[in-house]
């Protein structure tokens, strides 16, 4: 599919229409390829001509009067020799050791340096890959510079990439081998500075951590899992979101047979006026494009079950070099005239229509081809035959000229501002995860893809056939080829559901009432919005130190604030808990529970200062407790949550109160921390040896379950809006999962053991083994700020509800009080 791009010459194609006709003269580039020589006029509305190699005559590889003609016969006889041989595996291996050759011959030359300072780290032999043409040639990278020297000197002498404007790097697939590297130079931009190939995975694999060594220092890692958080959270729109999973599973748009793919999310383009508030304009994104028409699908099932091993429902992919061109045939005629061996496609099978190529996709026995990310930019040339380039005249007499557009489109620019607004829309925001679980998820392939309709030809897979265990030169060389022109799958992202998008539909969906407030003290709550929300938490990084307490003998294990605001509760490894006055600082309450507090749950009178009662609940130490509307849940070290009903008691009885045990939760291990989403519906639980659980507290079933860490979980806790769980643990991790799906959105790797934290969704204020407050930005996976605080670990970190005030506990046995400031 793709050929070397050996050398290229200026020269002049000299045409005669007879005898008597004067021979035309027509200045051009001639391009030297493996396998064809091309002439490409320097006026851009002359034709491309394209000869293959096999076919040009002997004879006439000349070039007079012109100084390259010796290299040209050289590389040409060469080339043409290698294109007479039978056999594919012949032709291929004596084309390899020609460039191999030329390779050798050569080296990077210094003298390119953009600094006589600078330091070479590494050189080695690559390709500059570019739709259907790779260009073989020499990189240097240094301590400033990436640098790529090409055998032909085209585009450029040398192509030079500062390092420190280095964004983002992928490794890629090509040609189904681990070769690829990618580097982009800005964050959110389709196409990339440079995409290179490597003849060996080593040489790649060191040039990529050389420059990841080199990032670290300048820009965050992103991951799927943090990207798919960043769009959950609508901190991208879903254009940028799609284009960063295209790049994390190998598609590029220098590589046809994996450019980046898009989906179709408009059904109408028939009616005057596009109504994106009605779901009937959109299509079924849970759906492929082959299971959207009934009929048509139930025709496909009926050949899948009569099909021996291996079985594809579909007898085509929905992106292919073919597929791309189709679509980008007037932006890229050259590539077309390549891949068609120097001809257009017939007229009528041109990309003629919006409106007929969906229906196409939607009833053609053959056609189940996603749309291109161009359908979604800003760039409308692609619709438009600005080149006034010859692509036919079609059976009804017309012309082949600009794309036909939906009636409700007034012109180019107009329609893809309506595709962008489409794509953005309420409707697809909320249909999204469900093509993302398709096309780059867990419905990509197994009994799932099987369950959705969504089987393709095994070769299309990564690892669907290994090319490397075909010992036969030919056969490899035409299943790899037949491989890169069918369409290849997008390497697999994730292997469970995708968590739909936060959208302000769903905000309000859990919010409820404060833990222990009631309506009167509601009331004084009224005036608090998430405006003054996201300020305080917009200016955490300015935290300042009101006062602080050192009142107990040993480390600080829990505190609690009165709804009033005005007593502080604390308690201490030293067995005791105390009430402190938020005012003026003094103690106003102690009270001591010996060693029973290890192996039973105290419920204590705060106005007597005596225990009211003991419940014994547990077989082991009760690690935390958690009270919500007359009921008490109670994590042990015994490996139970239990759940309690707190029943009033007849006034006469010695005891005032009563618990019943609604239920109990168990876990493999001991429990050591839990907490409650804000509408109480939810419990997540944290255990000494990594397990994240989350429960539905309707009916205590167990949602989810993963071992997300390494050691023991110090604490959990649901997000605002209790759509993401965040839990750190002893292995200094701090990892956020979505509670829909139990899905692993962000791994952040702290430099030192976090052990206690509160966060908005997005910003993390967490107290660590040091001492100091961090604040953390999760989208970026960074600290932002750092405050200075306890002289030991922080143990334990409290914040009122509207986000302004705050209260640690240390291990130097101090609380310390502290206030945003704006």
């Amino acid at each position: 599919l793709e050929e070397y791009y050996f050398e290229q010459h200026t020269a002049y194609h000299m045409t005669s229409n007879g005898s008597n006709v004067p021979n035309r003269c027509m200045r051009g580039s001639l391009k030297i390829c493996s396998k064809s020589v091309i002439f490409e006029p320097d006026e851009v509305n002359k034709p491309i001509l394209k000869v293959r190699m096999v076919v040009i005559a002997t004879q006439s590889l000349a070039l007079k009067h012109h100084r390259s003609g010796h290299h040209f016969l050289t590389c040409c006889f060469s080339l043409h020799r290698a294109s007479r041989l039978d056999k594919l595996g012949d032709q291929t291996a004596m084309i390899a050791a020609n460039l191999q050759s030329r390779l050798a011959r050569a080296s990077f030359d210094k003298n390119s340096f953009q600094s006589v300072c600078e330091r070479p780290h590494m050189e080695c032999e690559a390709e500059m890959v570019s739709p259907l043409v790779t260009n073989p040639g020499h990189v240097c990278i240094t301590d400033c510079n990436l640098y790529f020297q090409p055998l032909n000197g085209y585009p450029d002498s040398v192509v030079r990439i500062e390092l420190h404007s280095v964004r983002r790097i992928y490794k890629r697939r090509h040609g189904l081998r681990p070769l690829g590297l990618e580097v982009f130079c800005t964050e959110n931009d389709l196409c990339s500075d440079t995409y290179l190939k490597f003849y060996n995975t080593k040489d790649r694999d060191e040039l990529y951590y050389y420059i990841a060594t080199f990032l670290e220092n300048h820009i965050a890692e992103h991951t799927a899992e943090s990207y798919m958080l960043q769009w959950q959270r609508g901190h991208i729109s879903n254009y940028q979101y799609l284009l960063h999973l295209n790049n994390l599973a190998d598609r590029s748009v220098n590589d046809l047979s994996q450019y980046p793919v898009f989906p179709w999310v408009i059904s109408d383009y028939n009616s005057l006026q596009l109504d994106l508030l009605n779901p009937a304009s959109f299509r079924d994104l849970s759906k492929p494009v082959g299971a959207l028409n009934t009929e048509r699908l139930e025709r496909l099932l009926d050949r899948y079950r009569d099909m021996p091993e291996p079985r594809f429902m579909y007898g085509s992919h929905y992106s292919s070099p073919g597929y791309v061109l189709f679509y980008l045939v007037r932006v890229a005629p050259e590539h077309m005239l390549c891949l068609q061996t120097g001809r257009f496609d017939h007229a009528d099978r041109m990309f003629n229509s919006v409106g007929e190529t969906w229906k196409n996709c939607l009833e053609g026995g053959t056609d189940f081809k996603e749309l291109i990310p161009e359908f979604y930019g800003t760039e409308s040339s692609f619709l438009k035959n600005l080149l006034h380039l010859s692509l036919g005249r079609r059976q009804g007499g017309g012309q082949v000229e600009d794309v036909e557009l939906p009636p409700w489109a007034s012109d180019a620019d107009d329609f893809l501002q309506k595709m962008c607004s489409a794509l953005e829309s309420q409707h697809v925001s909320e249909h999204l995860h469900e093509w993302i679980d398709l096309i780059f998820g867990y419905k990509q392939r197994g009994s799932e893809a099987i369950a959705a309709h969504n089987v393709f030809h095994p070769l299309t897979y990564e690892g669907g056939i290994d090319c490397d265990s075909i010992e036969d030169p030919d056969q490899k060389i035409a299943m790899l080829t037949q491989i890169l022109e069918f369409g290849q799958t997008p390497r697999q992202l994730f292997t469970t559901p995708h968590p739909q998008r936060i959208t302000p539909r769903f905000h309000n969906i859990s919010t409820g009432t404060s833990l222990s407030a009631t309506p009167n003290d509601m009331e004084s709550f009224e005036d608090l919005t998430e405006e003054s929300k996201k300020l305080a938490w917009s200016n955490m990084n300015k935290l300042s130190l009101q006062s602080s307490h050192k009142i107990h003998k040993e480390a600080v294990t829990g505190i609690a604030v009165t709804l009033s605001g005005t007593s502080i509760f604390s308690t201490s490894q030293d067995s005791t808990m105390k009430m402190l006055s938020k005012e003026n600082g003094g103690l106003q309450r102690s009270v001591s529970f010996s060693n029973m507090v290890i192996l039973s749950l105290s419920l204590s009178l705060t106005s007597y200062g005596r225990r009211q009662d003991t419940l014994m609940g547990h077989d082991d130490a009760v690690s935390q407790v958690c009270w919500r509307d007359d009921q008490l849940y109670t994590a042990s070290w015994d490996s139970t949550v239990k759940v309690w009903k707190c029943v009033p008691t007849d006034i006469s009885s010695n005891k005032r109160t009563r618990f019943e045990l609604l239920a109990e939760l168990e876990h493999e291990a001991g429990v050591n921390t839990i907490a409650l989403s804000h509408a109480g519906t939810l419990l997540g639980s944290g255990t000494k040896e990594g397990t994240l659980s989350v429960w539905d507290l309707a009916s205590f079933s167990l949602l989810h379950q993963l071992t997300c860490h390494s050691g023991k979980i110090h604490q959990v806790s649901f997000s605002p809006d209790s759509r993401n769980i965040l839990s750190v643990a002893e292995d200094s991790c701090l990892k956020v999962t979505d509670v829909q799906t139990g899905m692993l959105l962000s791994t952040v790797l702290a430099e030192e053991e976090q052990r206690c934290f509160c966060w908005d969704g997005n910003t993390v204020l967490s107290g660590g083994q040091s001492g100091a407050l961090l604040v953390w930005d999760l989208l970026a996976s960074k600290v932002i700020h750092k405050i200075p605080a306890h002289s030991g670990r922080v143990t334990y970190i409290w914040m009122n509800e509207q986000c302004s005030s705050v209260i640690t506990g240390g291990e130097d046995k101090q609380i310390m009080l502290w206030k945003t400031q704006y």
